[in-house]
């Protein structure tokens, strides 16, 4: 096997454990490696939603966030962004208040999180999830303005969640509608592609993409999991994810699979 130079990891599924927080066990050894070698999180996640992992794992590094739409380097500036119009995200939220009013809709952009209430319990228990705080406000065009959006997120019970998918999906072409799990649903420009995250930042920090490592657990993973060099999927991925990796990790997130497998690679002599 070539050389390791670069690290990609997804977080959710893959890094972190089932409350989606960082591992404590995990962090000496992604410590060891990310002084080694570039150590890059690629996630749907926000900005302020990866900086606790990498606090509480104890090191720094480049992030792909909302599935590569917003990659930053490690000192935190801007490589790539790709957004939609607030036009847009607009009309897709007026769609939901109508069509499925019990439904929340989160909106983000940059290092913004907007909610109409932060009260609501899907919100709270979001904001615990990726340890990060929404901010109430209803005027998308007043937060965003020109700049865009980069990630719509629905939050509701399954079935307006599977109906929302499947019909915003038929009137936004240009999006990219999927749903992350049976209650939530993302929505991103289709410009955002983790597999397009990872040859930017090999780019960035002149790396050959063959020697870049990449771990992940979901069907979204499998752009970046194809784009590097080595790819492992976690021993809890789904079928189409471990049919695309180089192999298969023998553990799961839960018993830090990511830190095992770097361990090995890296740290033993």
């Amino acid at each position: 096997m070539a050389q390791v130079l670069m690290v990609f990891s997804d977080v959710d599924g893959t890094l972190v454990g089932a409350d989606h927080h960082a591992i404590p066990q995990s962090g000496p050894t992604i410590r060891a490696v990310a002084e080694r070698v570039p150590v890059c999180l690629v996630s749907a996640r926000s900005p302020e939603g990866l900086y606790p992992i990498q606090r509480d794992l104890g090191f720094s590094g480049p992030l792909a966030c909302y599935s590569g739409a917003y990659v930053l380097d490690d000192a935190g500036a801007e490589l790539f962004s790709t957004t939609f119009p607030v036009s847009l995200a607009e009309r897709v939220k007026d769609i939901v208040a109508q069509e499925w009013p019990q439904v929340v809709v989160g909106t983000y952009g940059f290092h913004d999180w907007v909610v109409d209430d932060r009260s609501d319990s899907r919100v709270q228990n979001e904001e615990f999830l990726v340890q990060a705080q929404a901010r109430e406000c209803s005027d998308l065009a007043g937060t965003f303005g020109e700049r865009g959006v980069h990630k719509m997120l629905l939050m509701g019970e399954q079935d307006d969640i599977m109906r929302a998918e499947r019909t915003l999906s038929e009137r936004f072409g240009e999006l990219n509608v999927v749903r992350s799990s049976k209650t939530l649903c993302e929505i991103m420009t289709r410009e955002a592609d983790k597999g397009r995250a990872v040859a930017l930042l090999c780019d960035r920090y002149d790396v050959d993409p063959a020697q870049a490592i990449a771990f992940g657990d979901g069907p979204n993973d499998v752009d970046m999991l194809q784009a590097a060099g080595v790819s492992c999927a976690m021993a809890n991925a789904e079928p189409s994810v471990r049919e695309v990796a180089t192999r298969t990790l023998p553990w799961t997130n839960e018993e830090c699979g990511v830190a095992r497998e770097l361990e090995r690679l890296f740290l033993q002599a």
